[in-house]
């Protein structure tokens, strides 16, 4: 059996993934107290309520998060999302915060890329929940997104508050990977636990109509 190993934050009641952004609501909608009534006695069943916005916590990014016309979360092919080959570019002793397409080519040598989920492991996920993760994080930069594109990658995720340097309102790398196709999964973590290589990745969404961003159960799996 494979190991797997998960990559994804916990969505929890109040979290604040993103400034900006309201926190998930995470509540009853019928309580087993509420719920005693409708069935036969000692039977009893909970039905949660969740509010939130796409963004919250490990998300994916479809194309239609940038372009209107892009495939929205119902459009996506599960072989784009699930079993991908990965591997991971690891940067977490980098002090510079641009990871530019020098860095990833000496990151990633000469490994081919057409097809596979490729992981930016910054570290960042370490500043999770602290203010500290929401100033001065990693991103990539217009050249590395290109760089990807034209190696053929299927997806990008990185363990940081955003692919992309906020400060740029072009946020050119989702630009670049959204319009080629290449999904993008942010808030990751966890990624320092895995190997370069040699693993399998998924983080599918619900297959919701009309939306572009969802959160995800990211996770890796590995044969022993």
């Amino acid at each position: 059996m494979p190991r797997l190993i998960d990559l994804s934050h916990t969505v929890e009641d109040g979290m604040i993934t993103y400034k900006g952004l309201p926190a998930p609501i995470v509540c009853d909608f019928l309580s087993r107290e509420a719920s005693r009534g409708h069935y036969a006695p000692g039977v009893e069943f909970h039905i949660g309520k969740i509010e939130l916005v796409a963004n919250t916590g490990t998300y994916l990014d479809s194309p239609f998060h940038r372009y209107a016309e892009g495939n929205d979360l119902s459009q996506l092919d599960l072989a784009t999302l699930a079993e991908l080959d990965g591997t991971v570019a690891r940067f977490s002793g980098k002090q510079e915060r641009a990871i530019t397409s020098a860095d990833l080519r000496a990151a990633l040598g000469d490994a081919d890329l057409n097809g596979k989920a490729v992981l930016i492991e910054t570290g960042w996920s370490r500043h999770w929940r602290t203010d500290r993760y929401f100033e001065g994080h990693p991103f990539l930069t217009e050249d590395a997104a290109a760089m990807l594109v034209s190696a053929g990658a299927a997806l990008d995720g990185i363990d940081s508050l955003n692919i992309d340097d906020i400060d740029d309102g072009r946020r050119p790398v989702h630009s670049t990977l959204l319009a080629a196709n290449v999904l993008i999964v942010e808030h990751m973590t966890g990624l320092q636990t895995l190997p370069r290589t040699g693993f399998r990745f998924s983080a599918v969404p619900v297959k919701v109509k009309g939306m572009g961003t969802f959160p995800v159960r990211a996770y890796a799996s590995l044969q022993d």
